[in-house]
């Protein structure tokens, strides 16, 4: 049974008890559940449902243990969706930019349009995969959206969205090697997808992987960062917002930092703090605005580590004090994490090859305490930072 069979198998009445009733089937389990059903069931429906179910638990991280037992997955389409909150947030943007209708291309799932209908915002959902494009459908009815988002399986290129305020396009970023990193490889490719951007009468989104060059961002376009959690998820390029602009936002919150054009941090000796910049900062090369922030200064030119003197919180960055520093030296480590009676180790690295597990096996840590180390250069020399969260 392939992906739209399984799928149009369980949107039949019979599919959607069995899909109830697997719902909270565990996975050490299956074998003996698939049994009992097979007695009652199709055992192609059987496995679709149980299927279903395990892509449902998956996507709760994403999209909340709610929606996602109402939604409908492909395994791809798990993968590749937007996070229900970075969605939101992109959503609420164009909301605010006095948007009324996206079209949406490259749908997926449809995790964006149900953001967006959710901001008021009808949509027209395109997406040439049956598979995906059905699911998206299904998951707009699912959660009461239907009213509010057309689905339509048809090739992007081929869509007329002059009808639409904006339009977003979130391009296949994976093929059967994995992830794709140069933007001209996208499905659609990104020049495409600029071109497409253009046209909108409000404005436009592209969702582009994190990694994307600077370089790369087209001309007249600001370009957001976006990380949630701590963990940067994608960036986007904007049209119709603020030419040129640069920003990192960062979830929740919304926390967003402008970029200032600040030429690069000067490079000090460590003081008695060091900040980390979010993930989502650092790619956005706002690293110079953190250290601006914390009347700090870099360890090295060639690193995202900020120091400082004195402790002025930035939701921007996670806060260290330092207590020690030393040379990059395995046993001279391991004898003071003893001296401290050091047992929870985290370990974070910059400009190192050393793998955090690797000096974890080594230094063997023992204790009560925690600590918090660092392998980094200062002023181009290996060096280990030794610390705790900034209180």
């Amino acid at each position: 049974m392939n992906d739209l069979d399984a799928l149009l198998s369980l949107l039949t009445p019979e599919g959607r008890a069995l899909l109830d009733e697997v719902r909270d089937t565990d996975p050490a389990r299956e074998l003996a559940v698939a049994t009992r059903l097979r007695r009652d069931h199709p055992a192609g429906l059987v496995s679709a449902a149980l299927g279903q179910a395990r892509l449902r638990q998956r996507a709760a991280v994403k999209f909340g243990a709610e929606d996602a037992g109402r939604m409908f997955f492909t395994p791809n389409g798990v993968e590749q969706s937007t996070r229900a909150s970075v969605a939101a947030h992109r959503a609420g943007r164009l909301a605010d930019l006095g948007v009324t209708s996206v079209a949406d291309l490259c749908c997926g799932i449809g995790g964006d349009a149900i953001a967006l209908a959710r901001a008021g915002i009808r949509v027209l959902a395109v997406d040439r995969d049956p598979a995906t494009a059905a699911a998206a459908r299904a998951n707009a009815e699912a959660l009461g959206l239907a009213g509010l988002v057309e689905v339509r399986e048809a090739d992007v290129t081929e869509v007329d969205t002059s009808g639409y305020d904006a339009v977003f396009v979130d391009p296949a970023r994976r093929g059967g090697r994995g992830r794709i990193f140069d933007p001209e490889a996208y499905s659609p490719p990104l020049s495409w997808a600029v071109a497409a951007a253009r046209t909108a009468s409000r404005a436009a989104a592209l969702k582009v992987a994190p990694g994307i060059p600077h370089e790369a961002v087209p001309e007249g376009a600001e370009a957001e960062w976006i990380s949630d959690g701590g963990d940067v998820k994608e960036a986007v390029l904007w049209f119709g917002t603020a030419p040129g602009a640069v920003r990192a936002t960062l979830l929740p919150g919304p926390r967003t930092l402008l970029g200032a054009g600040l030429p690069d941090p000067e490079v000090r000796t460590p003081g008695r703090y060091l900040y980390e910049p979010d993930g989502a900062v650092i790619r956005a090369h706002l690293v110079a605005e953190v250290a601006e922030q914390v009347g700090g200064g870099l360890l090295d030119a060639t690193i995202a580590y900020v120091t400082a003197d004195e402790l002025l919180p930035t939701p921007y960055a996670t806060a260290y004090e330092i207590t020690d520093r030393m040379p990059f030296n395995v046993k001279k480590l391991k004898a003071l994490l003893r001296e401290r009676q050091v047992g929870t180790l985290t370990v974070k690295k910059r400009g190192s090859a050393v793998e955090p597990e690797e000096l974890r096996r080594k230094v063997k840590p023992q204790g009560p305490h925690a600590a918090t180390v660092f392998l980094t250069r200062v002023a181009g020399a290996p060096t280990m930072l030794i610390g705790h969260p900034a209180r």
